[in-house]
């Protein structure tokens, strides 16, 4: 059987599941969530309950992209720190099954905020949501590696370094046509990498809203999701990620970003709030180099659509939004360079 992105074979999936996945009872549902996963995630409706399925994408994959397995790994791990994230149930590396590596987690039943304004809640509860969205980070790079058993989960130090190596080469491998600000910012960061300062965590590496989930009905942070590119690094990569959509216009792609929003009226914390709060929970007196960690952030989002966008060239993306997505990939490396060249400030 061919295996699709959108389709799964529900009678193979859960033949293999009644015999691999305790309290399983079939027969299975399988619907395709929609949004901007670049692992393609399903709802499993099944006699036992509801699950969730996450898989790598069919096609041949840039290196070291869509691990799910690190996913479920990471995951696992935080089971019980103050993190939250679902229940990890099964991991089934042999790609026969259903065409790929995939994994069975817990399904929670709640809100993801699409739009960083969340509109559809209260100027309170906003408030409430990006405290917690606050805490929860202070919390993720508070986690004591070592005792949840990641301590090699990724190569400590040099981590803006590597990524830079990383990202450099993913985005050429998947770059179809010249854009000169993505060859200005590539070689500004180059020339103004900051020294290793020694800082090591886990880190989500995608930090945003539209990561998180909700409570059905409370403003409760209740999972962190989205885990395929966290690895041991940089806090900063975390928070300057998250900032970087104060910038951002208010839809790039599934992202949506707060530029010309009324932050205050909205409840919202302003960057440099955001960034004291965040260097008050976590004990340090302020953040140097905050031009290049958030000229970064936009410049890797950058190389990450423009991967998208080639797979959606070749027919192997996870949503057919992601055909046009290459449209968003010049404005995000102008944005890093604007900020390379102008700088931003010190907290």
């Amino acid at each position: 059987m061919t295996h699709g992105i959108d389709t799964l074979d529900e009678a193979v999936l859960g033949e293999y599941l009644q015999s691999n996945l305790d309290n399983f009872k079939g027969p299975l549902t399988a619907t395709k969530f929609s949004g901007g996963q670049s692992n393609p995630t399903f709802k499993i409706q099944t006699l036992s309950g509801n699950y969730v399925l996450r898989k790598q994408p069919p096609g041949e994959l840039l290196k070291s992209a869509h691990a799910v397995d690190r996913e479920f790994k990471v995951m696992s791990a935080l089971q019980y720190s103050k993190v939250p994230v679902p229940a990890m149930h099964h991991l089934c590396k042999d790609t026969q099954i259903i065409g790929s590596m995939f994994f069975i987690m817990e399904y929670k039943n709640g809100r993801t905020f699409w739009d960083s304004a969340i509109p559809e809640v209260s100027k309170s509860d906003r408030t409430m949501i990006y405290d917690q969205v606050n805490q929860v980070l202070a919390d993720l790079h508070s986690v004591d590696i070592n005792a949840v058993g990641l301590s090699d989960f990724g190569r400590p130090g040099n981590y803006y370094a590597r990524q830079l190596k990383r990202w450099a080469e993913q985005y050429r491998l998947s770059q179809f046509e010249t854009i000169r600000d993505m060859d200005w910012v590539t070689e500004w960061l180059h020339e103004h990498l900051p020294a290793d300062d020694g800082k090591v965590s886990l880190v989500h590496g995608d930090f945003r809203l539209d990561n998180l989930m909700y409570d059905a009905d409370r403003p409760a942070l209740t999972a962190v999701l989205d885990w395929e590119l966290s690895t041991l690094g940089h806090p900063y990569a975390d928070l300057a990620n998250h900032c970087m959509q104060q910038r951002m216009p208010a839809q790039v792609g599934d992202m949506s970003g707060l530029a010309g929003a009324d932050i205050k009226a909205l409840g919202i914390p302003t960057e440099e709030e955001f960034v004291s709060l965040y260097c008050e929970r976590t004990g340090i007196s302020g953040i140097s180099h905050w031009d290049f960690y958030l000229s970064f952030s936009l410049f890797r989002l950058a190389a990450i659509l423009q991967g998208v966008a080639k797979r959606g060239r070749e027919g192997n993306a996870s949503s057919e939004r992601a055909l046009k997505i290459h449209r968003f990939v010049a404005p995000l490396a102008a944005m890093s360079r604007q900020i390379a060249e102008k700088g931003a400030d010190a907290v």
